[in-house]
Parts: structure tokens; sequence; C-alpha cells
């Protein structure tokens, strides 16, 4: 079946390992329309696969393995389209994924699963990141204004400090939500230059600027942050805050804006909105920091923190430190969400050094496959891929609770595919009992 008519280079063959075979492989290829699909199961849900570099395509398989055990034991389909993509692939062949690749995600897919970006001197020839076209074009591209990062801590994850393993934050006192805004902020030129390649349009440059006192070279980001921009991603902080439990030290349902308004007038502007904002959710609790004290607070007292809402560059920065929180980057599962689009990732990045030994942390990864069920989901009103996404985080717990199944990050030596064919398994039996 057809759904467009622009071409792309799509493996259609699975390898007999059950890993995705490197794009250099000697493997079949054929040139394929837009929409040939991974697996041949009808589906309810058509989800682009993009495995990108480095350890992220084999953090994809177990994210794959995920939906394929959902869709083994429920009436719920994927087709899993696969589209090659990143800083190899660009290295490779000239392009940092096919023609076609982003209006394909944002036409024809109904979810969005990367692995990871990033590949050893892989750059375009102006110096940005090749593969950005990918990652930031589809959020600048897609307007996915929030970068959504729960930062839990599961029993049994211990957390790496000084070269040991040790338990520092306690299990229950570590569950809450970070917003950071996503297309603006001093990460939006890039963001812009992206997305202009991805939509074939001319790269965007910010206009020239002068610096009283500074002399030489000057290098500069502009930092727009909008009324429009703050505002829809504070109302989802707080639409969040609405879905869970309140924050572990006291269960009160509380949203924090953390900004620099002391200083900045972006940052002002974004504590007005929020205030605005908060207006509309009395029943909320609301709270206000700035970036620098909240980087120790973050880390004395998580138990007091529910949701959080923050600009791009500091929301950046704080989910990085969270993710310590939480056992390191190997744990650390994002969406990236607007109002009709949204991709999943971990955010761990491709890891080049360990890519190919079987030896990275796929939590992350089937955690953001069940963030992606949830959204799902929500934005269908499909109440049952809502509990199938909490039935993939209880496999989760169930499989972290001992200790004893970990990858090297935590302590262990446990294989990617083993923890992922783990918590498959737990979840076929969950599955079952629906």
């Amino acid at each position: 079946m057809e759904y467009c008519s622009t071409a792309l280079l799509l493996p259609i063959i699975k390898g007999s390992s059950g890993q995705i075979p490197p794009l250099s492989a000697n493997i079949q290829w054929a040139r394929v329309h837009v929409g040939a699909t991974y697996g041949t199961a009808m589906s309810d849900h058509r989800i682009a696969i993009l495995p990108g570099d480095g350890t992220g395509r084999e953090v994809a398989v177990e994210a794959m393995r995920i939906l394929d055990t959902v869709q083994a034991h429920t009436n719920h389909g994927f087709e899993q389209v696969m589209i090659p993509c990143g800083g190899q692939h660009y290295k490779e062949t000239g392009e940092e994924w096919a023609e076609g690749s982003f209006e394909f995600c944002r036409d024809e897919a109904d979810a969005i699963y990367l692995g990871a970006i990033g590949h050893p001197g892989s750059r375009l020839p102006n110096g940005d990141l090749a593969g950005g076209s990918v990652i930031l074009g589809m959020r600048s591209g897609l307007d996915l204004y929030a970068n959504v990062r729960p930062i839990k801590l599961y029993e049994g994850v211990p957390h790496k400090v000084h070269g040991k393993f040790t338990q520092i934050w306690e299990p229950g006192l570590v569950d809450m939500t970070v917003l950071r805004e996503n297309t603006e902020g001093l990460y939006h030129s890039l963001l812009r230059r992206s997305a202009d390649r991805a939509l074939g349009r001319e790269e965007y440059i910010p206009p020239e600027m002068t610096f009283p006192g500074l002399d030489g070279e000057v290098a500069y980001d502009p930092r727009p942050i909008s009324v429009n921009g703050t505002e829809r991603l504070v109302r989802m902080g707080f639409e969040i805050a609405q879905s869970r439990n309140g924050a572990p030290v006291d269960g009160i349902s509380r949203v924090s804006c953390i900004d620099k308004s002391n200083v900045t007038r972006g940052c002002q502007l974004f504590r007005r909105v929020f205030d605005n904002v908060a207006t509309s959710y009395p029943g909320i609790e609301t709270d206000h920091g700035y970036i620098d004290a909240f980087m120790q607070w973050l880390t004395r007292t998580p138990e007091y923190y529910d949701v959080v809402v923050s600009s791009n560059m500091f929301g950046d920065i704080a989910t990085d430190l969270g993710a310590v929180l939480q056992g390191g980057m190997g744990m650390a599962a994002s969406g990236n969400i607007g109002d009709k689009h949204a991709f999943f990732e971990p955010v761990h990045g491709s890891a080049p050094k360990h890519a190919g030994q079987n030896k990275v942390n796929p939590i992350a990864s089937i955690n953001s496959i069940q963030m992606m069920l949830d959204w799902l989901g929500r934005k269908n009103g499909e109440e049952e891929l809502v509990q199938i996404s909490k039935l993939i985080d209880e496999s989760v717990a169930d499989h972290l609770r001992d200790g004893k199944s970990l990858t090297y990050d935590l302590g262990g030596s446990a294989t990617c595919s083993g923890v992922g064919e783990s918590i498959a398994n737990r979840l076929s039996s969950r599955l079952s009992e629906l």
C-alpha cells in the first residue's frame, strides 16, 4: 500500500540476530515508497522508527520489542516504518535522511521514535551537527514546544558517585516531571536552521548586532522568549499536574516556575506569563525559584517537586542533573510534544564508544515508548493504551526491584538485549491478564 509518492531508501529485512542491521551491512535494500512497513501485521498506529547513530540503533531494537509485545497480546497494532538517519548516514550517503522523511513524519506517522543522533566527525559544511535536521528539525518544524522529562527513581536503582554505586536518594521521594520550552530561547537560531533544512526553506540567519564595550570577534545567540510560546508550555505543565498525584513529600499538586527573572528580561516575561496562567488553575499550588538555587534544591529536596516548567537552556541543564537522581542518563526518557505531533527519545545520546557491544541501558528507550503510548492513548481517547503504558512502567519497576539484572551504568553486567527481553517478558505476563 502506498501512502505517498516520495521514495526512501529503507531496509526491508531484519538481521538474523534480531538487531537492526548497520546501514553499511551487506543486506538487501530496496527503493520503496514512504510508508513501507517493518513487519506485516495490520495496525492501528503508524510509528516512524528513526534508529539514528551509535547505540541509538541498539536501544531502538528494544523499543520495537516493546511495541511488538503489545501488538502480540492486545488488539493494538503498530506499523513500524524504519527511516535511516543521522551523522553516520550523512557520511555514507551525503544526506541526513532521505528526501521526504520529514513530510512522512509530519503527514503519515501517528508518533515518532528516535534512538539517538551524533556520529564522530559528522558535521555539515556550516558547522552544525550532521543529523540536526532530524532531531532539531522535527522539534522546530513540527512545533514540538514541550520537552517533557519524567524524573523518577525506581526501587533497586543505585547512584554512581565517586566511582561507587550506592543508594543516595530514596525511591518514592524522587518523582517529578520537568517541562522545558523546546522551540525558543538560546537554541532558537539553531532550531530554525535545522527546520529550514528539513523543509527545504532558505536558511534563517539572525540579524547582526553590536555590543558596546566588546572588541574583536564576538559570537552570540539571540534568546527570544515569547508570550505565546511560554503560555502553551506553562499550560501543559498545569494540565500534567492535574493528572499526577502531587509532590512526594506532601501529596500537594504543585507547579514550580524556574527562571532567572532577577536578571534577564526574557525570564521576567516567562514568570509573568506563568503567574497569569496559574490563575486558571486555583486548585494547584505555585512555586517560584531561580535556576542557580534550583540546581541545589533539586538534589537536596527533590521530594518537594511535582511539575517544573522552565525555559529552553535552563531546562536542558537542569534535567540532565535530574537524571542523576534517577540513576543516570540510561534511565532518562523524554517526549517532544506539540499540539498535533510528538516524538519520543532516550536522551543519553549515541555514545559511540559503547556502540556494538550490547551493553548500554535500554530502559530510557523503553520508557520513551511508555510515554508514547500514554500520549497516543490520551490524544485519541484510547484509555486501554494509557493502561498499557502503566503496565510498561510496572514491568520496568519489577525488573529493577531486586537490583540483580542491571547494565554497566548501574553497576551490573547485564546486556542491553537481556534487559529488553526481561522487561518484555514481564510485560507479556501482565498483558495476558488484561
